[in-house]
């Protein structure tokens, strides 16, 4: 091109010049930021947090229009559902409205914010009376409200999982009390967000026949729930009822542990159900060493130190086949809150199914993630509302120990045990399903019962309180020796042979049930010495029995 033709051409094309003119780096950079700026948004450059303005103000603005409205949304949204800060304010003012049972319209709302001193930063009364003019109808007030919640969760999630990355980069960090919280967060959201719904009568009526149906054809006693092992108590209450809670109380050394050990022990062994237990008090060895204990009817001591007989460790041996077996979770955490206990049992429902939870016991517990509450009344009323929306979430029978107040030992008569001896709260006595009382007249020195009936190695399970059922007293007996509680027709753990060898001596015992409820005139222990000999016995500390 000549150079003539050159200055025509580019008077012509003056960019062509320029970009000729320019290094052909800048051109590409150039030609790049043009690029951005015609095709992306600049809400590209950075995030805002989920959030729907528009229908903020079309839900309080339908409100305001339609006071029939806020029935709509009152169970769906809460203050912190509004992103806005004048919205949040402006939500405040028709929520005291609702529950004062005024009138919730544009002047009524206004007023209410001017006696909270928040009109000026609600945005006056002009921004509250144009909110009126963002909607014509409240007809989908519902569903503007579920978009809001839904956007309100996003941003939950985001604060939660900002919160825990800002940790996890942190070298200092426990990582297993990170991943609790976490856990805790996560099921904290859930918890305040997702609601259930309404069901229709027809529906639940189906699903109760069909139900009533598996319960008429069932062999087992009609037993519907997790079975206790005890054959009276059973007869009760059907077994432990899903959504139950279910406290059993008593004074120290009436055996509460042992009582509730039993109840894992019989639901898990003997009907094959998964069971939490939730110890507060003893560690998870001791409660093994019980449980061994209960099975092979060796001292509990005699485990703990050691010294056990030859013949002693061939019965442990063989008998605890069953426990091996056992669906038996021990989780001996001590002064766990009632936010990570909910996390745990709802971990073990999700990876083992559970079916029944065991908690030892409800005093020992915290009612906050701190450890710090004001009032221990209102902590513990807290704590046994958490533990029976627990047993409704996860549709099994909570079962939790709680100690009664000194009043028992101080009040006359035989000291049996009445509900308002709950120890610290009448929330306790108001949440439970069933309230189940241990009491052992021995333990006072009572001799005899009201009826004349011995007391010895006796524990009545008194049925005080049974909103499905009927309240009645259950006797069964105590083995103090082995912290055991068994049927009062039972002698022994079973009615099998036991074979034990000491070097070359073969013995065989044979454990024989009681027909103490069979017969007046038989005497148990005139049959117990018949079927055993003294001869078959080396010397007393050698007897399994």
């Amino acid at each position: 091109m000549l150079p003539q033709q050159e200055k025509i051409f580019c008077k012509k094309h003056p960019r062509k010049e320029q970009d000729e003119m320019a290094d052909p780096v800048e051109i590409v950079k150039k030609s790049l930021i043009r690029k951005t700026h015609s095709e992306a948004s600049v809400l590209d450059f950075g995030k805002l947090p989920p959030q729907v303005k528009e229908l903020e103000e079309a839900v309080l603005g339908a409100i305001m229009i339609e006071e029939a409205a806020i029935n709509e949304v009152i169970e769906i949204l809460k203050e912190d559902s509004f992103y806005v800060d004048a919205h949040q304010r402006i939500w405040r003012a028709i929520r005291m409205l609702y529950q004062t049972h005024a009138p919730i319209d544009l002047l009524t709302v206004t007023e209410q914010l001017k006696k909270n001193g928040e009109l000026d930063a609600a945005g006056g009364p002009f921004f509250v009376a144009q909110l009126t003019n963002k909607i014509g109808s409240a007809a989908n007030a519902e569903y503007h409200a579920r978009i809001i919640a839904e956007k309100q969760i996003q941003r939950a999630l985001i604060s939660t999982s900002t919160e825990i990355i800002k940790e996890a980069y942190e070298d200092t960090t426990d990582v297993f009390e990170l991943l609790d919280k976490a856990e805790k967060n996560l099921f904290s959201i859930a918890e305040n967000n997702l609601k259930r719904n309404s069901e229709d009568v027809s529906s639940l009526l189906m699903t109760e026949l069909r139900e009533l149906e598996v319960r008429m054809n069932n062999d087992d006693d009609h037993l519907n729930g997790v079975a206790s092992g005890f054959i009276d108590l059973d007869r009760a209450t059907g077994g432990w009822q899903k959504s139950d809670l279910v406290i059993v109380a008593a004074r120290p050394a009436m055996g509460k542990t042992a009582f509730t050990l039993a109840l894992a022990r019989n639901a898990a062994v003997d009907h094959k159900k998964p069971v939490a237990l939730f110890s507060l008090e003893m560690s998870s060895a001791q409660l093994v060493q019980r449980l061994i204990s209960m099975e092979t009817h060796i001292p509990a001591d005699k485990i703990r130190k050691g010294n056990l007989e030859q013949y002693e460790y061939q019965i442990l041996t063989s008998k605890i086949d069953n426990l091996k077996n056992a669906s038996i979770y021990i989780d001996d955490t001590p002064a766990i809150n009632v936010f990570e206990l909910r996390s745990k049992c709802r971990r073990l429902k999700q990876q083992h199914d559970i079916q029944m939870v065991v908690i030892d016991y409800l005093q020992l517990m915290s009612g906050s993630i701190d450890g710090k509450s004001g009032n221990r009344e209102q902590e513990i009323s807290q704590i046994s509302r958490s533990l029976k929306a627990l047993a409704k979430e996860l549709s099994i029978p909570v079962i939790a120990l709680s100690q009664l107040s000194r009043a028992v030992e101080t009040r006359g008569g035989d000291k049996r045990p009445i509900l308002s001896d709950l120890r610290e709260s009448g929330a306790i006595e108001q949440d439970a399903d069933i309230v189940v009382f241990l009491y052992r007249g021995e333990y006072y020195g009572i001799d005899a019962d009201t009826d004349g009936q011995s007391t010895k190695d006796i524990a009545e399970v008194i049925i005080a309180k049974h909103r499905n059922g009927p309240v009645k007293t259950v006797r069964t007996r105590f083995i103090s020796k082995f912290a055991k509680f068994e049927n009062l027709d039972e002698i022994g753990s079973d009615s099998s042979y036991l074979e034990i060898q000491e070097g070359k001596e073969s013995r065989k015992f044979k454990r024989m049930p009681s027909k103490m409820n069979e017969d007046a005139d038989n005497d148990t222990n005139e049959g117990f010495k018949r079927k055993h000999k003294p001869e078959d016995f080396n010397n007393e500390e050698e007897t399994p029995f």
